[in-house]
């Protein structure tokens, strides 16, 4: 009975790991949207046997980012231009409606925070990784989030952000161009620290209203693609 335990946490070790591992491939597009997914091949390529990589997909499934067909498997969800404007739509009224709380709250420790965060995104944005780039995107907002002290809507934040990223990776949110979310991130933190709220509001809804725009612009120009080709 005593080795009972130890098997358990390795057990949900190891699902925690394909966890982590199958999210990886999400986000580097080395699974694409609406394909199906094979469990031997996703234990070969982890290392694992097949048992915690179903047990993965099953985190996953209740999040909305794969799909179970009975006698079938798994898929990854197809691409859903009404679900990324609804993602962005939403980011907006969590954004802008945290950004007041946030500014109340800002003083010399919230400023530097949210300054080392922009910077980070800077430096981000002149490196060739460009996974790293949207990633530093993502914290920057955040970071912005988390200094309103509202927990939950963080967190609905960071769920958003993560479905977002995971279904619709690199290759579609990199349409966006980098000067302009720079300048954007910019323009948006100078606001604050000046205290001015309204001008704050207006570059965040602008910068994710413009991104948004350039991220259904590029799945359009991809199923286009994939109409001419027939993939």
């Amino acid at each position: 009975m005593a080795s009972a335990k130890p098997t358990a946490k390795s057990d949900t070790g190891h699902t925690r790991k394909a966890y982590q591992g199958i999210r990886q491939m999400l986000f580097h597009n080395e699974i694409a949207p609406g394909q199906k997914i094979a469990y031997r091949d996703l234990a070969e390529r982890l290392g694992m046997s097949q048992t915690p990589v179903i047990q993965a997909l099953k985190w996953l499934e209740f999040q909305g980012l794969v799909r179970h067909e009975r006698h079938r498997g798994y898929y990854t969800e197809p691409i859903s231009t009404q679900e990324v404007e609804e993602i962005y739509e939403f980011r907006e009224q969590i954004e802008l409606a945290l950004l007041a709380r946030t500014m109340q709250n800002m003083d010399k420790a919230a400023i530097k925070m949210l300054e080392s965060s922009l910077d980070a995104h800077l430096k981000a944005s002149r490196e060739v990784y460009l996974h790293d780039r949207l990633l530093k995107d993502m914290e920057f907002h955040l970071t912005l989030a988390s200094l309103s002290g509202n927990q939950v809507q963080q967190q609905i934040l960071r769920l958003l952000f993560d479905r977002l990223y995971l279904k619709y990776g690199g290759n579609i949110l990199f349409s966006t161009s980098m000067d302009k979310a720079d300048m954007a991130h910019k323009e948006l933190f100078a606001h604050i620290r000046e205290g001015n709220l309204a001008g704050a509001k207006t570059v965040l809804s602008k910068h994710i209203r413009n991104v948004k725009k350039h991220v259904l612009n590029g799945l359009e120009r991809l199923t286009r693609e994939k109409v001419k080709t027939g993939f």
